[in-house]
Protein backbone atom coordinates (compact mmCIF):
# COMPACT_ATOMS: atom_id res chain seq x y z
CA UNK A 1 0.00 0.00 0.00
CA UNK A 2 1.82 2.92 -1.18
CA UNK A 3 1.09 6.75 0.26
CA UNK A 4 2.46 9.73 -0.38
CA UNK A 5 6.01 10.97 -1.00
CA UNK A 6 7.60 13.01 1.66
CA UNK A 7 7.76 16.50 0.88
CA UNK A 8 11.69 17.76 -0.36
CA UNK A 9 11.51 19.71 3.07
CA UNK A 10 10.33 16.90 4.89
CA UNK A 11 12.94 14.37 3.82
CA UNK A 12 16.19 16.95 4.60
CA UNK A 13 14.72 16.86 8.11
CA UNK A 14 14.96 13.37 8.32
CA UNK A 15 18.13 12.84 6.80
CA UNK A 16 19.75 15.54 8.79
CA UNK A 17 17.74 14.50 12.59
CA UNK A 18 18.90 10.46 11.80
CA UNK A 19 22.11 11.61 11.42
CA UNK A 20 22.05 13.70 14.45
CA UNK A 21 20.44 10.96 16.50
CA UNK A 22 22.92 8.26 15.12
CA UNK A 23 25.41 10.60 16.27
CA UNK A 24 23.71 11.31 19.77
CA UNK A 25 22.97 7.37 20.19
CA UNK A 26 26.59 6.36 19.50
CA UNK A 27 28.08 8.55 22.16
CA UNK A 28 25.25 7.80 24.31
CA UNK A 29 26.17 4.15 24.48
CA UNK A 30 29.96 4.90 24.21
CA UNK A 31 29.43 6.51 27.46
CA UNK A 32 27.77 3.88 29.20
CA UNK A 33 30.71 1.42 27.98
CA UNK A 34 33.45 2.96 30.29
CA UNK A 35 32.81 1.09 33.27
CA UNK A 36 32.25 -1.92 31.37
CA UNK A 37 35.53 -1.48 29.39
CA UNK A 38 37.51 -0.05 32.26
CA UNK A 39 36.39 -2.95 34.91
CA UNK A 40 39.32 -4.52 35.76
CA UNK A 41 41.49 -1.38 36.19
CA UNK A 42 38.80 0.48 38.20
CA UNK A 43 38.20 -2.28 40.28
CA UNK A 44 42.15 -2.76 41.25
CA UNK A 45 42.37 0.73 41.88
CA UNK A 46 39.42 1.69 44.26
CA UNK A 47 39.50 -1.94 45.53
CA UNK A 48 36.18 -3.30 44.64
CA UNK A 49 35.10 -6.47 44.50
CA UNK A 50 32.88 -7.96 41.80
CA UNK A 51 29.71 -8.00 43.93
CA UNK A 52 30.54 -3.64 43.94
CA UNK A 53 31.23 -3.67 40.17
CA UNK A 54 27.51 -4.85 39.72
CA UNK A 55 26.00 -2.48 41.86
CA UNK A 56 28.32 0.23 40.46
CA UNK A 57 26.85 -0.76 37.02
CA UNK A 58 23.74 -0.88 38.25
CA UNK A 59 23.82 3.10 39.71
CA UNK A 60 23.14 4.29 36.24
CA UNK A 61 20.39 1.94 35.43
CA UNK A 62 18.56 2.77 38.09
CA UNK A 63 18.71 6.60 37.73
CA UNK A 64 18.29 6.28 34.32
CA UNK A 65 14.53 3.65 34.65
CA UNK A 66 12.90 5.84 37.38
CA UNK A 67 14.04 9.33 35.06
CA UNK A 68 12.10 7.59 32.13
CA UNK A 69 8.93 8.41 33.41
CA UNK A 70 9.01 12.21 34.03
CA UNK A 71 11.25 12.34 31.52
CA UNK A 72 8.77 10.96 27.96
CA UNK A 73 6.21 13.57 29.54
CA UNK A 74 8.60 16.22 29.28
CA UNK A 75 10.00 15.89 25.89
CA UNK A 76 6.16 15.80 24.81
CA UNK A 77 5.76 19.30 26.18
CA UNK A 78 8.85 20.46 25.77
CA UNK A 79 10.28 19.01 22.75
CA UNK A 80 13.40 16.83 21.43
CA UNK A 81 15.25 20.25 20.70
CA UNK A 82 15.76 21.45 23.99
CA UNK A 83 15.42 18.34 26.29
CA UNK A 84 17.61 16.41 24.49
CA UNK A 85 20.24 19.72 24.61
CA UNK A 86 20.07 19.30 28.11
CA UNK A 87 20.33 15.90 28.17
CA UNK A 88 23.17 15.79 26.66
CA UNK A 89 25.15 18.00 28.18
CA UNK A 90 24.42 17.11 32.01
CA UNK A 91 25.35 13.35 30.85
CA UNK A 92 28.80 14.51 29.19
CA UNK A 93 29.46 16.67 32.23
CA UNK A 94 28.95 13.42 34.85
CA UNK A 95 31.04 11.48 32.31
CA UNK A 96 34.12 14.05 32.65
CA UNK A 97 33.83 13.98 36.42
CA UNK A 98 33.77 10.17 36.69
CA UNK A 99 37.48 10.66 35.73
CA UNK A 100 37.89 12.49 39.17
CA UNK A 101 36.76 10.00 41.72
CA UNK A 102 38.22 8.65 44.46
CA UNK A 103 35.60 6.40 45.71
CA UNK A 104 32.71 4.07 45.07
CA UNK A 105 30.29 6.27 46.43
CA UNK A 106 31.45 9.15 44.22
CA UNK A 107 31.89 7.13 41.52
CA UNK A 108 27.89 6.20 42.13
CA UNK A 109 26.80 9.66 42.69
CA UNK A 110 28.78 10.33 38.85
CA UNK A 111 26.91 7.32 37.28
CA UNK A 112 23.67 8.46 38.58
CA UNK A 113 23.84 11.90 36.93
CA UNK A 114 25.26 10.00 33.53
CA UNK A 115 21.41 8.30 33.68
CA UNK A 116 19.21 11.43 34.81
CA UNK A 117 21.02 12.67 31.65
CA UNK A 118 20.79 9.83 29.23
CA UNK A 119 16.91 9.26 30.43
CA UNK A 120 15.74 11.49 27.56
CA UNK A 121 17.84 10.71 24.32
CA UNK A 122 15.39 7.59 22.82
CA UNK A 123 12.21 9.05 23.96
CA UNK A 124 13.45 12.01 22.20
CA UNK A 125 14.18 9.84 19.11
CA UNK A 126 11.11 8.02 19.45
CA UNK A 127 9.07 11.67 19.23
CA UNK A 128 11.55 12.89 16.31
CA UNK A 129 10.75 9.68 14.31
CA UNK A 130 6.70 10.27 15.04
CA UNK A 131 6.82 13.91 13.81
CA UNK A 132 8.79 13.49 10.82
CA UNK A 133 7.76 10.63 9.55
CA UNK A 134 5.10 8.66 7.91
CA UNK A 135 3.50 5.70 10.24
CA UNK A 136 4.40 3.56 7.19
CA UNK A 137 8.00 4.91 7.01
CA UNK A 138 8.98 4.54 10.74
CA UNK A 139 10.23 0.98 11.03
CA UNK A 140 13.48 1.72 9.14
CA UNK A 141 14.91 5.55 10.81
CA UNK A 142 13.91 3.68 14.03
CA UNK A 143 15.64 0.63 13.51
CA UNK A 144 18.51 3.10 12.21
CA UNK A 145 18.84 4.93 14.81
CA UNK A 146 18.17 2.35 17.78
CA UNK A 147 21.45 0.66 15.87
CA UNK A 148 23.26 2.96 17.86
CA UNK A 149 22.46 0.51 21.24
CA UNK A 150 24.21 -2.23 19.12
CA UNK A 151 27.22 0.20 16.94
CA UNK A 152 28.14 2.35 20.28
CA UNK A 153 29.34 -1.01 21.85
CA UNK A 154 30.60 -2.09 18.91
CA UNK A 155 33.03 0.73 18.56
CA UNK A 156 33.66 1.32 22.13
CA UNK A 157 35.49 -1.40 22.97
CA UNK A 158 38.40 -0.67 20.58
CA UNK A 159 38.10 2.74 20.63
CA UNK A 160 37.82 2.94 24.36
CA UNK A 161 40.57 0.53 24.97
CA UNK A 162 42.64 2.92 22.86
CA UNK A 163 42.24 5.39 24.93
CA UNK A 164 42.18 3.64 28.07
CA UNK A 165 45.76 2.07 27.38
CA UNK A 166 47.34 5.66 25.54
CA UNK A 167 45.84 7.51 28.66
CA UNK A 168 44.72 5.91 31.46
CA UNK A 169 40.94 5.03 32.33
CA UNK A 170 40.61 8.51 33.88
CA UNK A 171 41.57 10.69 30.88
CA UNK A 172 39.10 7.94 29.29
CA UNK A 173 36.55 9.39 30.97
CA UNK A 174 37.45 13.10 30.72
CA UNK A 175 37.79 12.84 26.74
CA UNK A 176 34.24 11.31 26.25
CA UNK A 177 32.88 14.04 28.38
CA UNK A 178 33.90 17.05 25.91
CA UNK A 179 33.10 15.26 22.84
CA UNK A 180 29.59 15.06 24.56
CA UNK A 181 29.35 18.62 25.38
CA UNK A 182 30.36 19.46 21.45
CA UNK A 183 27.51 17.12 20.23
CA UNK A 184 25.11 18.76 22.67
CA UNK A 185 26.16 22.03 21.28
CA UNK A 186 25.46 20.87 17.74
CA UNK A 187 21.68 19.37 18.33
CA UNK A 188 21.03 22.56 20.14
CA UNK A 189 21.95 24.83 17.06
CA UNK A 190 20.88 22.51 14.02
CA UNK A 191 17.32 20.85 15.33
CA UNK A 192 13.92 22.48 15.25
CA UNK A 193 10.97 20.89 16.38
CA UNK A 194 7.70 20.08 14.39
CA UNK A 195 5.74 22.19 16.11
CA UNK A 196 8.00 25.23 15.27
CA UNK A 197 7.64 23.74 11.27
CA UNK A 198 4.82 25.92 9.82
CA UNK A 199 3.77 22.41 7.65
CA UNK A 200 2.03 22.98 4.23
CA UNK A 201 -1.07 20.65 3.40
CA UNK A 202 1.25 18.60 1.35
CA UNK A 203 3.72 17.89 3.97
CA UNK A 204 0.37 17.56 6.47
CA UNK A 205 -0.65 14.97 4.32
CA UNK A 206 2.56 13.07 4.44
CA UNK A 207 2.74 12.88 7.67
CA UNK A 208 -1.06 12.10 8.57
CA UNK A 209 -1.32 9.17 6.11
CA UNK A 210 -2.35 5.93 7.35
CA UNK A 211 -3.59 7.59 10.83
CA UNK A 212 -5.65 10.01 13.22
CA UNK A 213 -4.30 13.47 12.40
CA UNK A 214 -1.59 14.69 15.11
CA UNK A 215 -2.43 17.05 17.65
CA UNK A 216 -0.64 20.15 18.26
CA UNK A 217 -1.15 20.52 21.72
CA UNK A 218 0.82 19.34 24.48
CA UNK A 219 0.50 15.86 26.83
CA UNK A 220 -1.48 16.58 29.47
CA UNK A 221 -1.12 14.64 33.05
CA UNK A 222 -4.31 13.76 32.60
CA UNK A 223 -3.90 12.19 29.64
CA UNK A 224 -0.17 10.74 30.69
CA UNK A 225 -2.23 8.37 33.74
CA UNK A 226 -4.65 7.50 31.70
CA UNK A 227 -2.31 5.56 29.28
CA UNK A 228 -1.33 3.50 32.23
CA UNK A 229 -5.53 2.09 32.05
CA UNK A 230 -4.30 0.05 28.80
CA UNK A 231 -3.15 -3.39 28.12
CA UNK A 232 -0.67 -1.54 25.15
CA UNK A 233 0.66 0.24 28.29
CA UNK A 234 1.16 -2.40 30.29
CA UNK A 235 2.55 -5.29 27.38
CA UNK A 236 5.28 -2.70 26.18
CA UNK A 237 6.45 -1.99 29.93
CA UNK A 238 6.59 -5.52 31.15
CA UNK A 239 7.66 -7.17 27.77
CA UNK A 240 11.08 -4.72 27.37
CA UNK A 241 11.79 -5.45 30.89
CA UNK A 242 12.85 -8.68 29.09
CA UNK A 243 14.78 -6.84 26.15
CA UNK A 244 16.77 -4.36 28.02
CA UNK A 245 17.53 -7.36 30.72
CA UNK A 246 19.22 -9.86 28.25
CA UNK A 247 20.93 -7.18 26.23
CA UNK A 248 22.24 -5.75 29.62
CA UNK A 249 23.84 -8.54 30.76
CA UNK A 250 26.29 -8.42 27.78
CA UNK A 251 26.54 -4.62 27.28
CA UNK A 252 27.59 -4.46 31.22
CA UNK A 253 29.37 -8.17 31.87
CA UNK A 254 30.28 -9.10 28.16
CA UNK A 255 34.57 -7.72 28.17
CA UNK A 256 34.44 -9.25 31.79
CA UNK A 257 32.43 -12.39 30.45
CA UNK A 258 35.23 -12.52 27.89
CA UNK A 259 38.22 -12.20 30.29
CA UNK A 260 37.12 -14.38 33.35
CA UNK A 261 34.94 -17.49 31.60
CA UNK A 262 36.70 -17.22 28.79
CA UNK A 263 40.38 -16.45 29.76
CA UNK A 264 41.44 -13.64 27.06
CA UNK A 265 43.63 -10.58 27.61
CA UNK A 266 42.39 -7.16 28.03
CA UNK A 267 43.35 -5.76 24.30
CA UNK A 268 42.22 -9.30 23.09
CA UNK A 269 38.69 -8.70 25.03
CA UNK A 270 39.07 -5.12 23.41
CA UNK A 271 38.84 -6.61 19.98
CA UNK A 272 36.80 -9.42 20.57
CA UNK A 273 33.86 -7.73 22.49
CA UNK A 274 33.07 -5.73 19.34
CA UNK A 275 31.91 -8.66 17.06
CA UNK A 276 28.41 -9.37 19.03
CA UNK A 277 27.62 -5.61 18.78
CA UNK A 278 28.47 -5.04 15.07
CA UNK A 279 25.91 -8.39 14.72
CA UNK A 280 23.16 -6.09 16.41
CA UNK A 281 23.45 -3.07 13.87
CA UNK A 282 22.40 -5.48 10.79
CA UNK A 283 19.76 -7.00 13.40
CA UNK A 284 18.23 -3.10 14.32
CA UNK A 285 18.51 -2.01 10.89
CA UNK A 286 17.22 -5.42 9.49
CA UNK A 287 14.57 -5.56 11.79
CA UNK A 288 13.07 -2.23 10.94
CA UNK A 289 13.21 -2.89 7.23
CA UNK A 290 10.99 -6.07 7.55
CA UNK A 291 8.79 -3.92 9.68
CA UNK A 292 7.78 -1.57 6.74
CA UNK A 293 7.43 -4.42 4.39
CA UNK A 294 5.35 -6.09 6.36
CA UNK A 295 3.34 -2.81 6.64
CA UNK A 296 3.30 -2.36 2.69
CA UNK A 297 2.43 -5.45 2.64
CA UNK A 298 -0.60 -5.04 5.03
CA UNK A 299 0.11 -5.79 8.08
CA UNK A 300 -1.80 -3.20 10.52
CA UNK A 301 1.10 -0.71 12.31
CA UNK A 302 0.94 -2.55 15.94
CA UNK A 303 1.07 -6.52 13.98
CA UNK A 304 4.00 -5.05 11.43
CA UNK A 305 6.07 -4.23 14.86
CA UNK A 306 5.25 -6.99 17.04
CA UNK A 307 6.01 -9.89 14.74
CA UNK A 308 9.97 -8.89 14.80
CA UNK A 309 10.04 -7.92 18.30
CA UNK A 310 8.79 -11.66 19.45
CA UNK A 311 11.14 -13.64 16.75
CA UNK A 312 13.92 -11.28 17.97
CA UNK A 313 13.30 -12.63 21.40
CA UNK A 314 12.55 -15.84 20.96
CA UNK A 315 16.28 -15.83 18.57
CA UNK A 316 18.04 -14.07 22.01
CA UNK A 317 16.76 -16.24 23.65
CA UNK A 318 17.75 -19.28 21.86
CA UNK A 319 21.18 -18.57 20.97
CA UNK A 320 22.09 -17.18 24.59
CA UNK A 321 21.21 -20.74 25.60
CA UNK A 322 23.62 -21.94 23.15
CA UNK A 323 26.55 -19.37 24.54
CA UNK A 324 25.73 -20.71 28.08
CA UNK A 325 26.25 -24.32 27.22
CA UNK A 326 29.23 -24.51 24.69
CA UNK A 327 33.06 -24.95 25.75
CA UNK A 328 34.04 -23.39 22.73
CA UNK A 329 34.83 -19.89 22.83
CA UNK A 330 34.08 -19.57 18.51
CA UNK A 331 30.62 -20.83 18.94
CA UNK A 332 30.17 -18.52 22.30
CA UNK A 333 31.15 -15.33 20.63
CA UNK A 334 28.95 -16.45 17.14
CA UNK A 335 26.38 -17.30 19.66
CA UNK A 336 26.34 -13.93 21.34
CA UNK A 337 26.38 -12.20 18.13
CA UNK A 338 23.70 -14.19 16.61
CA UNK A 339 21.93 -13.34 20.22
CA UNK A 340 22.71 -9.86 19.77
CA UNK A 341 21.43 -9.56 16.56
CA UNK A 342 17.89 -10.91 17.57
CA UNK A 343 17.74 -9.24 20.83
CA UNK A 344 18.74 -5.77 18.26
CA UNK A 345 16.28 -6.19 16.24
CA UNK A 346 13.17 -7.02 19.12
CA UNK A 347 14.47 -3.72 21.07
CA UNK A 348 14.08 -1.28 17.63
CA UNK A 349 10.86 -2.55 16.95
CA UNK A 350 9.89 -2.32 20.49
CA UNK A 351 10.77 1.58 19.84
CA UNK A 352 8.49 1.70 16.71
CA UNK A 353 5.83 -0.32 18.49
CA UNK A 354 5.48 2.50 20.40
CA UNK A 355 5.48 5.57 17.97
CA UNK A 356 2.46 3.83 16.59
CA UNK A 357 0.36 2.56 19.43
CA UNK A 358 -0.70 6.15 21.09
CA UNK A 359 -1.74 9.58 20.01
CA UNK A 360 1.37 11.52 18.46
CA UNK A 361 1.62 13.96 21.52
CA UNK A 362 1.64 11.05 24.30
CA UNK A 363 4.65 9.12 21.88
CA UNK A 364 7.44 9.73 24.13
CA UNK A 365 5.66 9.47 27.07
CA UNK A 366 5.06 5.90 25.96
CA UNK A 367 7.98 5.00 24.72
CA UNK A 368 9.39 6.72 28.38
CA UNK A 369 6.87 4.39 30.06
CA UNK A 370 8.07 1.52 28.05
CA UNK A 371 11.94 2.32 28.61
CA UNK A 372 11.09 2.44 32.30
CA UNK A 373 9.71 -0.82 32.35
CA UNK A 374 13.28 -2.30 30.21
CA UNK A 375 15.55 -0.61 32.19
CA UNK A 376 13.99 -2.15 35.60
CA UNK A 377 15.63 -4.84 34.18
CA UNK A 378 18.23 -3.54 32.53
CA UNK A 379 19.02 -2.17 35.98
CA UNK A 380 18.72 -5.70 37.69
CA UNK A 381 20.51 -7.25 35.36
CA UNK A 382 24.62 -6.17 36.20
CA UNK A 383 23.82 -6.72 40.12
CA UNK A 384 21.98 -10.27 39.88
CA UNK A 385 24.77 -11.39 37.40
CA UNK A 386 27.31 -10.10 39.19
CA UNK A 387 26.18 -11.76 42.17
CA UNK A 388 25.11 -15.01 40.71
CA UNK A 389 29.25 -15.37 38.87
CA UNK A 390 30.52 -14.44 42.33
CA UNK A 391 28.55 -17.30 43.95
CA UNK A 392 29.22 -19.95 41.50
CA UNK A 393 32.41 -18.68 39.90
CA UNK A 394 30.70 -18.99 36.50
CA UNK A 395 28.71 -17.25 34.15
CA UNK A 396 26.40 -20.17 33.22
CA UNK A 397 23.75 -20.20 35.38
CA UNK A 398 23.30 -15.96 34.97
CA UNK A 399 23.25 -16.37 31.22
CA UNK A 400 20.11 -19.32 31.55
CA UNK A 401 18.45 -17.10 33.80
CA UNK A 402 18.59 -14.30 31.18
CA UNK A 403 17.39 -16.26 28.87
CA UNK A 404 14.11 -17.47 30.83
CA UNK A 405 13.45 -13.92 31.30
CA UNK A 406 13.29 -13.37 27.75
CA UNK A 407 10.78 -16.41 27.11
CA UNK A 408 8.40 -14.90 29.65
CA UNK A 409 8.88 -11.22 27.61
CA UNK A 410 7.71 -12.98 24.29
CA UNK A 411 4.89 -13.63 26.25
CA UNK A 412 3.98 -10.26 27.22
CA UNK A 413 4.48 -9.00 23.31
CA UNK A 414 2.34 -11.87 22.34
CA UNK A 415 -0.72 -12.15 24.31
CA UNK A 416 -1.29 -8.56 26.26
CA UNK A 417 -0.60 -6.30 23.53
CA UNK A 418 -3.89 -5.67 21.41
CA UNK A 419 -3.57 -4.85 17.75
CA UNK A 420 -5.03 -1.96 17.41
CA UNK A 421 -3.77 1.64 18.68
CA UNK A 422 -4.61 3.87 21.47
CA UNK A 423 -6.68 6.83 20.44
CA UNK A 424 -7.44 9.52 21.30
CA UNK A 425 -11.40 9.13 21.76
CA UNK A 426 -10.06 6.20 24.02
CA UNK A 427 -7.82 8.26 26.40
CA UNK A 428 -11.16 9.89 27.08
CA UNK A 429 -10.14 12.88 28.26
CA UNK A 430 -12.17 15.62 27.53
CA UNK A 431 -10.75 19.73 27.02
CA UNK A 432 -12.73 20.48 30.43
CA UNK A 433 -10.55 17.55 32.25
CA UNK A 434 -7.20 19.15 30.63
CA UNK A 435 -4.59 20.50 32.76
Amino acid sequence: MAGPTAPLRIRRTQRNALIMLVIAGTLNYLDRSTLSIANPLIRQELGLSIGDMGLLLSAFLWAYAFAQLPGGALVDRVGPHRLLAAGLGLWSIAQAAAGFVTSFWQFSIARIFLGLGEAPMFSSAVRVVRDWYSVRDRGLPTGIWNSTSSLGPAIAPPILTVLMLAFGWRWMFAIMGLVGIAVATTWFLLYRDAKEAGFTEPETQYLTDGEEAQRGDPVTLNEWLHLFRFRTTWGLLLGFFGVVYMGWLYLAWLPGYLEMQRHMSIPRTGMVAAIPFAFGVVGSIGGGWIADRLMKQGFSPINSRKIPVIIGLLGMAAFTVVAAETSSNIVAVGAISAALMFGASASGMSWALASVAAPANCTASLGAIQNFGGYLGGALAPTVTGFIVQATGNFTPALLTSAAIGLVSTFMYLLVIPGEPISAADLGVTAAARV
